[in-house]
């Protein structure tokens, strides 16, 4: 059978039903593969970079991996990006690199790079080493890619074996079951430690989400008369709405409100995180000494906090148990006081946010998110890039839901929203989805919302213009004595609409509340990209400086 078939074959006896992509010469037998086929969609990006942010979107929204196929070389280094940023977060993708024909590699071929260039970047990195072995390769990368830590895979593919009619091996199963059972001793040590604290706390990562663990980190937080404080990754895994127990989210933006229910804390669980650097400060945000670490990498334990008791577990499989251990040594469940501490924190988070709120023109970012939060029901799929407004969204945008909420961790990349928004809405054809970026997080992934418009993707993209990289010009001007705004770009502005409507967009832009309430009623549930401007001040204090005051 032909290898391209049979690799796409693969694709689809795995439930991966789509692939994302930009074709070259060197894929088109992937291409001519998937068009034979009714139940794997190939999704045409304009640039690589977009391509793994698509797929991370895809999977981050959905539980489910997506595919990506990109070009030796320039393809493959722009498809980089996205790897590492899937690989911080655990996200699931399979990467379909086409390789430099093996009779030529070492010698300069076109767009060759050594295949271990990606080692990395990735949670594996397979090369297919003959044409009758394709399809175990990729099976057992699909394999390692749900396999829980899950993340991205990538499978390099010698050009010239796609064409090949070979007789191709048969891939045998694979378990994909990871961490199943809790070390008992570990287990009964984090029970005694949690049940004899009077003001706990939990810290909730990523995994919980991967883990579809949101009730029973309710169960527990509400068992404990717990706050849950999340990470970037965690941000959603409870809806921030109504009467979730949520405090809020450990960033560099956190309020001392927050951090004090951290540091005040007679001993805390962290579920699902690797509490990592840039949520953590560099570790410089104080957590109790009585601290239980729920990860499945063991590598986590201990790196930047000590740990009293570590165990390395699946967070469902953790916190189920941990919950029935909890009740049999009689603790009773408290979940109005888990609630009542969440929203204490909550409270005077809102209180440091009050005089940011403005109802004209400029817009603080404060104002512009709570705006548009108000307009966006809280069932759609939110993607958010990474800059400034997102370190603001961390305090003010409240996540709907688990998997409702798309942003990057540790990476921190920019150019992300738009893409990501773009296989969000792939994978959930029937949901309102919305990206919110920035106007230099935009112009990094502007070309994607030709994508958008070509593939018939109705996402609504809210950008806030600032015309500047402003947390760079702030910190330009602060430490180093330049001018304000020393990076922006006032006196070139960029019309977004002009070059939204001249991508096939429908444009519009608001700049105030009243105005982004209007854009975005008659943008979402439209059948059609819409494009929402949104000015914002340039001027306005950075959420790091403001919430640390």
């Amino acid at each position: 059978m032909q290898v391209s078939r049979t690799v796409v074959d693969r694709l689809c006896a795995n439930g991966i039903d789509a692939v994302f992509g930009i074709p070259g010469k060197q894929t088109l037998p992937l291409n001519d593969a998937i068009d034979a086929r009714a139940d794997v969609r190939f999704v045409m990006a304009r640039h690589e970079t977009a391509v793994t942010h698509q797929a991370w979107g895809y999977a981050e929204t959905s539980g489910r991996p997506a595919a990506t196929v990109v070009v030796p070389g320039p393809g493959d280094m722009n498809a980089m990006n996205g790897l590492k940023n899937a690989l911080n977060d655990c996200t699931p993708l399979v990467h379909l690199a086409v390789e430099t024909e093996p009779e030529v590699r070492g010698g300069d071929g076109i767009h060759e790079t050594p295949p271990e260039t990606y080692d990395t970047v990735v949670k594996a990195n397979l090369l297919v080493e003959s044409p009758e072995s394709a399809a175990v390769v990729l099976e057992e990368a699909i394999a390692i890619a749900e396999t829980p830590p899950k993340g991205p895979v990538r499978v390099g593919i010698p050009k010239n074996f796609l064409r090949q009619d070979v007789p191709v091996a048969t891939p045998g199963e694979y378990s994909q079951g990871g961490v199943e059972t809790v070390d008992e001793g570990d287990l009964e040590a984090a029970a005694d430690l949690l049940a004899a604290a009077n003001e706990p706390v939990i810290v909730a990562g990523g995994g919980v989400r991967t883990a579809n663990a949101s009730d029973d980190l309710r169960r527990l937080a509400g068992r404990l008369g717990a706050p849950v404080v999340t990470t970037y990754k965690g941000k959603g895994v409870l809806p921030e709405t109504g009467d979730a127990p949520v405090a809020g989210t450990l960033s560099g933006s956190a309020a001392p409100e927050l951090l004090e229910c951290l540091s005040s804390a007679d001993a805390a669980i962290g579920v699902g995180t690797d509490f990592d650097a840039v949520a953590t400060r560099a570790w410089s945000v104080d957590l109790p000494d009585d601290l239980v670490h729920v990860t499945l990498d063991p590598g986590d334990l201990a790196n930047g906090y000590d740990v009293a008791v570590g165990i390395v577990a699946d967070a469902r499989t953790a916190m189920v148990r941990l919950e029935r251990a909890l009740a049999d040594r009689g603790v009773d469940e408290q979940p109005t006081r888990a609630r009542d501490r969440a929203r204490a924190v909550r409270d005077a988070t809102d209180d440091r946010l009050e005089n940011l709120r403005v109802e004209s023109a400029p817009l603080t970012s404060v104002s512009a998110l709570e705006a548009v939060r108000e307009c966006v029901p809280a069932e759609a799929i939110v993607a958010a890039d990474a800059g400034g407004f997102r370190v603001w969204g961390l305090n003010v945008f409240a996540a709907g839901g688990p998997r409702s909420y798309v942003n990057p961790g540790s990476w921190a990349t920019m150019g992300t929203g738009v893409p990501s928004a773009i296989g969000a809405q792939v994978a959930n054809p029937d949901a309102d989805v919305v990206a919110l970026t920035g106007d230099g997080g935009l112009m990094m992934c502007v070309h994607e919302l030709h994508t958008a418009v070509a593939e018939s993707l109705p996402i609504t993209v809210v950008v806030f213009v600032n015309e500047d990289y402003a947390i760079i010009s702030d910190q330009a001007k602060r430490g180093y004595g330049f001018e304000a705004s020393e990076y922006g770009w006032g006196d070139t502005p960029i019309e977004f609409s002009a070059l939204a409507e001249s991508l096939g967009l429908r444009a519009e832009r608001a700049t105030t509340p009243t105005a982004i309430e209007s854009a975005l009623e008659s943008a979402i549930g439209a059948d059609e990209p819409v494009l929402v401007e949104v000015p914002t001040d340039p001027s306005e204090p950075q959420a790091s400086d403001w919430m640390g005051e």
